[in-house]
C-alpha cells in the first residue's frame, strides 16, 4: 500500500513514482525484457489499475506530442508499451510474497516451466544478473536466486542464505543454497548473503506453495516454499550480485536511486553533478 510514501501514495501507486523520469515498474520491466522475457504479469492489489495502464498506448497523448514535434518525449512515452506483453492478476489481500507468486500459476502457459520474479522495490544495477541466473539454471537446473553481500549489522532486515561453494563453478559468485533464514539476528545469521528481489523459480514452486503453512499474519512466505523444495532435493543456487542495489520501498533508498540514475544520465548528470558538488561544499563551510 506504499505507506512509507504517504501522502504521495494516497492517489499514486508506489510503483509509478518516478526514478528521475521513469517509474520503478518500467525500470524492472526493462530489466526483464533485456534478459529475454517476452511477457510480464503484474501482481497487483485492487484499485491499482494505473500500474497496468502505464504499459498501454495513449493515442491522444502520442498524437499531441507528435504534432508538437516533441519526438524525444514521444519515444519515452512509447517505450513502456513496446517492452513486453503485459497482463495483471489481482492479489485481493496482502498475504505475503509467496501468495502473490502463487497467483501467477493460473495465467501461465503449459510450456512455461519457470518464472522470473522481480520485486519492483529492488532496483539492481547494472542490469545483467538475470542473464547469469538463466545460464546457471540452464547448467544446473532447479531454481536460481539473487543475493547481495550486506554488512553484518544489516542482516536482520533481510532473508539470508545458508550457502556452500560449488566445486566446479567457474564463477565464485555462484553458490549452492542449503537454506534460508528470514531476518535473523546477526549472531544467528548463516551468512551475509541476503535476498535481493530477483528469483528464477522452477514451476515446482507452485506445488511447494500449496503445501506450506501460512506464517505470521497468515502470510505465505516464499522462503518457506524454497526451504521445502531444498529439503526434497530440488537444486537451488544463488548468484551474488556485486553491483548496486537500491531499495525503492523507502524514501531514503528511493532518493539514492534517483541520484544514482540521474548522475549516469547524459541529460541530467553533468548539471546535477555540478550542483551537488557546490551544495556539499556549502554544507561544509561554517555558518552555511
Amino acid at each position: 500500500m506504499g505507506t512509507r510514501f504517504l501522502p504521495a501514495t494516497k492517489t499514486v501507486p508506489k510503483e509509478l513514482l518516478p526514478v528521475v523520469d521513469t517509474p520503478g515498474i518500467e525500470l524492472v520491466a526493462g530489466e526483464a525484457a533485456d534478459s529475454g522475457a517476452n511477457r510480464l504479469v503484474i501482481v497487483t492489489s485492487p484499485g491499482k489499475d494505473g500500474v497496468v495502464a502505464h504499459f498501454v498506448e495513449d493515442l491522444v497523448l502520442e498524437s499531441k506530442l507528435e504534432a508538437s514535434g516533441k519526438y524525444h518525449l514521444l519515444e519515452k512515452v512509447r517505450k513502456a508499451q513496446r517492452l513486453l506483453e503485459v497482463q495483471s492478476v489481482v492479489q485481493d489481500e496482502p498475504l505475503g510474497l509467496g501468495h502473490a507468486i502463487g497467483r501467477v500459476e493460473e495465467v501461465l502457459d503449459d510450456d512455461e516451466d519457470a518464472i522470473a520474479v522481480l520485486l519492483p522495490d529492488d532496483l539492481v544495477m547494472p542490469r545483467g544478473v538475470l542473464d547469469i541466473m538463466a545460464r546457471v539454471r540452464a547448467k544446473r537446473g532447479g531454481s536460481v536466486l539473487c543475493a547481495i553481500d550486506v554488512p553484518e549489522d544489516q542482516v536482520g532486515s533481510y532473508g539470508v542464505f545458508e550457502v556452500e561453494t560449488v566445486p566446479d563453478a567457474a564463477n565464485p559468485d555462484v553458490l549452492k543454497v542449503l537454506g534460508m533464514v528470514e531476518k535473523p539476528a546477526a549472531e544467528d545469521a548463516p551468512s551475509t548473503f541476503a535476498a535481493a528481489g530477483r528469483y528464477l523459480l522452477d514451476r515446482a514452486v507452485f506445488d511447494a506453495l500449496r503445501r506450506i503453512e501460512p506464517g505470521a499474519g497468515g502470510e505465505l512466505q516464499i522462503t518457506d516454499a524454497i526451504a521445502l523444495m531444498i529439503s526434497e532435493g530440488h537444486p537451488v543456487h544463488v548468484v551474488v550480485h556485486r553491483g548496486t542495489r537500491h531499495d525503492l520501498g523507502n524514501p531514503g533508498g528511493y532518493l539514492r536511486a534517483a541520484v544514482d540514475l540521474a548522475l549516469d544520465s547524459e541529460e541530467y548528470g553533468p548539471s546535477l553533478r555540478t550542483w551537488l558538488t557546490d551544495r556539499l561544499e556549502r554544507s561544509d563551510r561554517p555558518g552555511e
